[in-house]
C-alpha cells in the first residue's frame, strides 16, 4: 500500500502536516498518536519496560510518567502536535493489523542550510524480528524526502544496540562513524554510531527500497 495521495498537498508550507496524516507501507500504518491510544500505548510500554528503557534517555523524576498517567500521555500528544505544527518534529505510532506496535519518529528537524533531521524508532518485543521497523523507516524516509523536502536523514545508535543496528543493516544505510559520548542514555553519556542517507541517495535507491518494503 502507499500513502494517501491527498497527503502530498498542503495549504502553505510542507512542514504543516495535517493532524490526521496517515502513512502506509506494505504492512504497517504510521499515524500521530492521540489521547484514545493511551491504553494500548501504556500496555505496550509497561510490558516492554526492561526491553526499551536501557536504550532511552532517563525520564526526569519530577515529571509524571505517561506510561501510567493518562494526563501525562495526553500532554505528550499535545506536545507532539505542536512540534508537528511548528515543523520541528513528526512523531508517528506504528500500527500492525490495527494494533499499536511501536513508534517511528522524525526528530530535530532543521531547515535552512541544513534541511536535515534524525530518525528514532522502537518496537514492541512481541513484534521484533518481523521487519516492521525497517518498513516503517522506509515509509518515513519517503515522507521526509518527498513530502517534507528534507535533504539528509541521520540515525544514531548506541554501538552495542545490535537490534537497532540490524535495521540499518537490512536497509543498507551508510555508516558515517562514531560520535563519542553523544547522548545521555539511561543515565550514561553513550557513544553513538551515526548512519545517514541523503536525498541524492534516496533518489538512486527509491525504486529498489519501495519494491522490497512498500
Amino acid at each position: 500500500m502507499t500513502e494517501n495521495p491527498s497527503m502530498r498537498h498542503f495549504d502553505t508550507h510542507p512542514a504543516r502536516m495535517p493532524a490526521n496524516t496517515r502513512l502506509y507501507g506494505r504492512r504497517v500504518l504510521l499515524r500521530p498518536l492521540v489521547p484514545p491510544d493511551f491504553e494500548a500505548w501504556s500496555e505496550v510500554r509497561h510490558r516492554n519496560h526492561d526491553w526499551l528503557t536501557v536504550w532511552e534517555p532517563q525520564r526526569l523524576a519530577h515529571l509524571p510518567d505517561p506510561t501510567y498517567v493518562r494526563d501525562a500521555f495526553v500532554s505528550r500528544c499535545s506536545q507532539r502536535d505542536r512540534e508537528r505544527q511548528n515543523g520541528v518534529a513528526y512523531a508517528y505510532g506504528l500500527f500492525v493489523d490495527g494494533d499499536f506496535a511501536g513508534e517511528v519518529n522524525l526528530n530535530t528537524v532543521h531547515r535552512g542550510a541544513f534541511m536535515s533531521a534524525t530518525i528514532g524508532y522502537w518496537i514492541d518485543e512481541l513484534h521484533a524480528g518481523c521487519s516492521y521497523i525497517p518498513e516503517g523507516v522506509v515509509v518515513l524516509m519517503r515522507h521526509s524526502f518527498e513530502d517534507l523536502g528534507l535533504h539528509r536523514l541521520e540515525i544514531c545508535i548506541v554501538p552495542r544496540n545490535h537490534n537497532s543496528r540490524r535495521v540499518m543493516d537490512k536497509l543498507a544505510i551508510r555508516e558515517e562513524g562514531v560520535s563519542l559520548r553523544f547522548l545521555e542514555i539511561d543515565g550514561v553519556w553513550e557513544d553513538h554510531v551515526r548512519y545517514a542517507i541523503t536525498a541524492e541517495e534516496w533518489e538512486q535507491r527509491r525504486d529498489a527500497l519501495a519494491r522490497q518494503w512498500l
